[in-house]
């Protein structure tokens, strides 16, 4: 009895009913390799959140390249492998990212002089003029995630009209945007 064989012809058969366009086929391939693909992205030591979008871009890049694998039985290697290069990707951007100054942080403390509370609100002026500049999809995706983190990609995904596995990367462009649009301003 080959239980490897077994599973393989199987794994076989839900990537041809997911090229096909079966959506039960898809849940079934994602359900049985969830696990390892999040436990690759967490084994990077991400947040849930970026792990999160690393599951996220690991079966979009499936979706995408599917009609590539010539092997389905390395479909775990290969998505493993993916989870892999997704999570030091988002490592590399991390060093990348330069922290926002902390006037646009930091809460103006109860002893703060007259200009502590003026700068701090010409920052908080500034941070909003920035996001006011955003195209309305970036506001409503940003908006959701800063003041209503309790509503899951799956429900944000749904409201917005777009697929579960672009929220992250939607979210990731938004917030790039309106990092440059900050920049622009302080120069």
């Amino acid at each position: 009895m080959d239980g490897e064989g077994e599973t393989a012809e199987t794994t076989r058969e839900l990537l041809a009913g997911a090229k096909a366009g079966e959506e039960p086929a898809w849940r079934a391939l994602v359900a049985r390799y969830q696990r390892l693909v999040w436990a690759t992205a967490r084994s990077h030591r991400l947040s849930r959140s970026d792990a999160a979008d690393v599951a996220q871009l690991t079966w979009l890049r499936l979706a995408e390249r599917m009609d590539t694998l010539r092997d389905p039985e390395r479909l775990p290697g290969w998505l493993v492998t993916t989870a892999r290069r997704e999570s030091m990707r988002v490592l590399a951007d991390r060093h990348r990212e330069t922290p926002l100054e902390p006037p646009l942080l930091e809460r103006p403390r109860p002893d703060a002089g007259p200009e502590a509370e003026l700068i701090n609100a010409a920052a908080r002026r500034e941070l909003w003029r920035a996001f006011a500049d955003l195209p309305e999809r970036c506001q409503r995706v940003l908006w959701v995630l800063a003041f209503h983190p309790e509503v899951s990609y799956a429900r944000l995904a749904r409201e917005l009209g777009i697929a579960e596995s672009s929220v992250g990367p939607v979210r990731l462009r938004c917030l790039h945007a309106l990092r440059r649009k900050l920049a622009r301003t302080r120069r």
